[in-house]
């Protein structure tokens, strides 16, 4: 089976603040069709790090390829090829769905026939098909976490790099948008860069983890390999809390 190419590869970027190391020397790889939990506490570079691969911010040292450019280099055509879901998604409440989405795509540079039947089949996907006509303000914060979902997959991207996607969200919710970041992974074959601080969800979907902690890539694999590692057994006999806290434990 040939090993699939990489998405997403970084050549030991740093981002430095004064003499602070937000992110120091990382290299990792997210390859095409995974989805790649990209964990670690507050405070580790995780977002910062983000930033860096969308070409919001500049790495000290150090480079990245998405989707095979430069995003300093090639900050636009990253950006038509990657979604971007972060943390905190900021909508205009006065404007219901189907507006906000019309808005994106103008953005975006779409035709009006393309963009109605990009946001009619993205409505669908994520659920929200029948609240198109209201209004954002209306929307509870799962349902505007899905809208931001619709947002990003009007671009049909390769890649999405979503940023706590379930934070403030009730179980139902979460399980819900985990679920359909799943099938848009199994279905459409889109990557997934997945940062969160909810070890179970990440579990339940990740094919592979990185554990980042102060600033560092402290391990990058399997569940199954990194329990290995840690624990001298496979990963079907420990969670991903378990192996995250012994690495956490042990920096």
């Amino acid at each position: 089976m040939t090993e699939k190419q990489s998405i997403i590869k970084t050549f030991g970027i740093t981002k430095r603040y004064g003499r602070q190391r937000a992110v120091d020397s990382l290299s990792f790889e997210v390859r095409e069709g995974e989805i790649f939990g990209f964990l670690g506490p507050n405070g580790a570079g995780k977002s910062t790090t983000l930033l860096m691969l969308l070409g919001l911010t500049r790495p000290t040292e150090g480079s990245a390829l998405v989707c095979g450019l430069d995003p300093q280099r090639k900050a636009m055509e990253v950006k038509r090829m990657v979604g971007y879901l972060p943390e905190n998604v900021g909508y205009y409440g006065d404007m219901d769905a189907l507006q906000t989405l019309e808005f994106i795509a103008d953005l975006n540079g779409m035709t009006k026939k393309e963009a109605g039947d990009k946001i009619r089949e993205a409505l669908h996907t994520v659920g929200l098909g029948e609240n198109g006509r209201k209004k954002v303000s209306a929307y509870s914060r799962g349902m505007k976490q899905r809208l931001g979902i619709a947002e990003v997959l009007i671009k049909d991207p390769k890649l999405l790099i979503l940023d706590e996607p379930t934070l403030g969200l009730d179980p139902d919710g979460a399980i819900r948008l985990i679920g359909l970041i799943q099938s848009l992974n199994e279905e459409r074959g889109i990557t997934v860069l997945l940062s969160s601080h909810h070890l179970e969800q990440v579990q339940k979907v990740s094919h592979r983890v990185g554990i980042m902690i102060r600033g560092k890539m402290m391990a990058e694999g399997s569940i199954d390999t990194l329990a290995r590692e840690k624990f001298g057994v496979g990963g079907k006999e420990y969670t991903l809390e378990e192996i995250y806290m012994k690495y956490f434990q042990e920096d």
